[in-house]
């Protein structure tokens, strides 16, 4: 049975999304089978990342829960054009959710069954035989999320070294710790060069109780690079990139 990954924030711009993507490739490139749920409904896209054009999408993750399609006919093979990934013999597939307007002011006045989203997130792990299912989740808490949480594997808390981020992330984990969530990850993502990372790390640990997976640095590259593909598999010796390794070994041996 594969795991299911959730990565959530309290606050959007934290690189959640980012985060997402290139540890999904970087698992992808040693060889596992990876699936990708932009449940962000509210503000979706990962499709960015894999260069997924919004006209591309003929069912999308919105259609699966309005039961107007089956889970994996919005399932996605975007390996090809994944550097290295298809050589190691991994696979990524994006379950997207809908670019429209008219469908996105839809979910939130009508919203959706949201048992229907835990229900999806099993078949498609079974009938894709995925090794891994990442969540990327829309920020804060809210019952999409929780139910999500709930029945992860392991869940990655992203934040930035900033006051609100460690006040949210403070709550964010009081609720994963009370609906049981074990094997719970922090990432510190924008860190400034002039930040001392062992010190960052150890004070994090200390303060949440949480194992810090990986500590990022605030990268002009990466902003450079806009979202228009996964960074990490074009860069592979870059410092963020490495930081990503990191991560998805602390994710393999959990």
């Amino acid at each position: 049975m594969g795991k299911i990954i959730v990565v959530h924030s309290f606050r959007g711009g934290t690189g959640k999304t980012n985060l997402v993507g290139n540890t999904a490739a970087c698992m992808a490139k040693k060889g596992k089978k990876v699936g990708i749920v932009d449940t962000d409904i509210q503000s979706p896209g990962i499709h960015v990342l894999f260069g997924f054009e919004p006209e591309s999408i003929k069912h999308s993750l919105n259609d699966y829960l309005w039961g107007k399609c089956d889970i994996n006919d919005a399932a996605y093979d975007v390996t090809k054009g994944l550097q290295g990934v298809e050589e190691a013999g991994g696979k990524v597939y994006l379950i997207p959710s809908s670019m429209n307007l008219g469908e996105i002011t839809k979910i939130l006045k009508e919203g959706y069954e949201v048992s229907l989203l835990n229900e999806g997130l099993t078949n498609l792990i079974n009938k894709l035989d995925l090794d891994y299912l990442f969540i990327d989740t829309h920020p804060g808490i809210g019952e999409e999320t929780l139910l999500s949480l709930a029945i992860s594997d392991a869940t990655i808390v992203i934040l930035r070294p900033d006051e609100q981020d460690f006040q949210g992330t403070r709550v964010t984990l009081e609720v994963c710790k009370r609906l049981g969530v074990s094997n719970l990850l922090l990432v510190v993502n924008k860190v400034l060069q002039t930040y001392d990372f062992v010190r960052l790390r150890a004070d994090m640990e200390r303060v949440y109780g949480c194992t810090v997976a990986g500590v990022l640095l605030q990268s002009d590259d990466l902003t450079e690079n806009g979202s228009k593909e996964i960074f990490y598999l074009k860069h592979l010796d870059h410092q963020f990139s490495r930081g990503i390794e990191e991560i998805a070994s602390k994710l393999a041996a959990t």
